[in-house]
């Protein structure tokens, strides 16, 4: 499987080279410029942009100290979801397909991405937010989905980003009171990953009150299953069926020919092209279905 796309290439290239070096030293600015082309020159084709990323981003990180940390954002998204969530929840109870509009609202929040190339607008959040029941589901997939979820017994979640764990937990929620017959568990990452939801966020937004939640061993963005632990992994081996939130999660496992659905909002306009979809389009698409 060939997971790296030369429009990544120079997407990723563009955001290290765009910094402003300048206060480094000659001998640094080189030595930065180098860790980087080194890292994409030598990156295998079957490698995804994100674990390319995180090479160059560890790299940067000892020999720079260069890492921001997202700490204060992912508490401030936390809380401002959980502010909107009993509204949520009373949506939900309404709704005359609770798990649509909850699959709705869980796409809606996977704009709340700092790695993405956009800005993160909390007006334009409540926007989306607003209007999410008018999100279009694909409805084959959304068909599909419900019915692998009505026969399986063993479901795994896998999270994105902070703030939009609280749409997840709704879905979940719903989810659950569906099919009680579901043992589900919920993989965050094992640490800091720009704004990726860790074990923190999990116990900040009540995650894990409800559900088993664990890491999974590291901290690439996404799901790159080389790298999971033997726990994450084995719990990965059992499910029958998984849901996999952000665009991170498609990149890392598209093609794994696991029974995974991937749900997320379309806000790379290379994705987008490809899919055929305008921007901060929400897709639901199984990984059977993924191609080359």
């Amino acid at each position: 499987m060939i997971r790296l796309n030369p429009e990544c290439i120079r997407c990723l290239t563009q955001q290290y080279l765009g910094k402003d070096i300048s206060a480094y030293s000659k001998e640094e600015q080189i030595k930065y410029l180098q860790i980087i082309l080194s890292h994409v020159a030598k990156a295998p084709a079957s490698h995804p942009a994100p674990v390319i990323v995180h090479a160059i981003d560890e790299q940067l990180r000892r020999e720079f100290g260069i890492w921001k940390d997202y700490t204060d954002i992912k508490h401030h998204f936390n809380r401002l979801m959980l502010e909107r969530e009993e509204q949520f929840r009373r949506n939900l109870a309404q709704a005359e397909d609770p798990l649509r509009l909850a699959l709705q609202y869980a796409m809606i929040g996977n704009y709340i991405d700092f790695g993405a190339r956009y800005q993160v607008k909390e007006e334009e959040l409540s926007r989306l937010i607003e209007t999410a029941g008018e999100q279009p589901l694909p409805e084959e997939s959304f068909r599909e989905m419900t019915e692998d979820l009505a026969r399986s017994r063993k479901m795994v979640f896998l999270t994105d980003n902070c703030g939009e764990i609280v749409f997840d937990k709704q879905l979940l929620s719903v989810i659950r009171q569906r099919w009680p017959q579901l043992e589900i568990t919920v993989i965050v990452r094992g640490g800091p990953a720009s704004n990726d939801a860790t074990m923190e966020d999990a116990r900040q937004v009540g995650l894990t009150e409800l559900f088993p939640v664990i890491g999974n061993g590291n901290t690439i963005a996404g799901s790159w299953l080389e790298d999971f632990s033997p726990q994450a992994l084995e719990v990965m081996d059992q499910a029958d069926i998984v849901l996999a939130k952000g665009q991170a999660n498609f990149e890392t496992m598209r093609g794994c020919g696991r029974n995974i659905y991937y749900i997320f909002l379309c806000k790379c306009p290379m994705f987008a092209r490809n899919f055929g979809v305008a921007r901060f389009t929400g897709m639901l698409i199984n990984d059977r279905d993924c191609g080359e």
